[in-house]
């Protein structure tokens, strides 16, 4: 029992440990963003990297999602009468919750692991040492361009799933299994209120956005420099932000009202 106790006191230490440092580069990347100079070239070049070059999968997903939700939705609300509601139960799930959720996963796929692998091959490869010799901060130059860029990107890409999912709520429900057009938009417009629901939903968004640039640039910046570390890195930044966003999936719901 005493070594258990042991155990579990120097795992409890480790946590908060790792949640100190997490925090401490938290600062270092909150100060890099206020402090000269902007570098907007390369928030731009991340921005496309995060952004653009994720287009096709949330757009494709996005679709997906909504064409089951739209098959779903209608064969559930059928056995009560009540397929004039599929646009509010397509539209409310995405824009509540599956639309940010599902957005913060796939770029933390795509785009955070390839950000945390970047970073990491630096480190290996002693690049962000040779920064340090120029009396260049690699926080500022390497780690704060891609944060920012993951806080920006993050809401447009959530919005721009909720959109292609919405679409594909209304084919699969409207051109497929004949729901009325109309009723589909009517039903889907007096449902949604903006700060409700549009306005929680981009608040997950951002916030994603600001725990998947974190989380990826710190491992990135903190693995070692081996080709193990890159991998290690990697890894953790796609399990830890899957948690993370899921967790605070729920606070937000919860403190929101969403």
């Amino acid at each position: 029992m005493a070594r258990l106790l042991q155990r579990l006191g120097l795992r409890c230490l480790g946590i908060v440990e790792q949640l100190g440092r997490i925090a401490l580069f938290a600062l270092s990347l909150s100060r890099a963003v206020l402090s000269p100079p902007a570098r907007p070239g390369r928030v731009v070049q991340e921005v496309f990297d995060v952004g653009v070059l994720s287009l096709v999968i949330v757009c494709i997903s996005g679709a997906a999602v909504g064409m089951v939700l739209g098959l779903q939705g209608y064969n559930t609300l059928i056995r009560f009468g009540a397929e004039e509601s599929l646009g509010a139960v397509v539209g409310l799930s995405l824009i509540r919750e599956l639309g940010p959720v599902l957005t913060g996963l796939l770029v933390t796929g795509r785009a955070g692991s390839a950000m945390a692998a970047e970073i990491a091959t630096m480190v290996a490869t002693e690049q962000l040492d040779g920064l340090r010799m120029m009396s260049v901060d690699p926080v500022h130059l390497v780690a704060m361009p891609k944060a920012v860029a993951m806080v920006v990107a993050m809401p447009l890409l959530s919005a721009l799933f909720i959109v292609c999912a919405i679409f594909g709520g209304y084919v699969a429900g409207v051109e497929i299994l004949g729901v009325d057009s109309g009723t589909y938009f009517s039903s889907l417009e007096s449902s949604v209120d903006f700060r409700d629901d549009v306005a929680g939903s981009l608040l997950k968004a951002l916030v994603f956005g600001v725990v998947v640039g974190l989380i990826a640039t710190y491992r990135g910046y903190t693995s070692e420099p081996t080709s193990a570390g890159v991998s290690a890195s990697t890894t953790a930044t796609v399990v830890v932000s899957s948690v993370t966003i899921l967790v605070f999936d729920y606070f937000i719901t919860a403190l929101w009202g969403v």
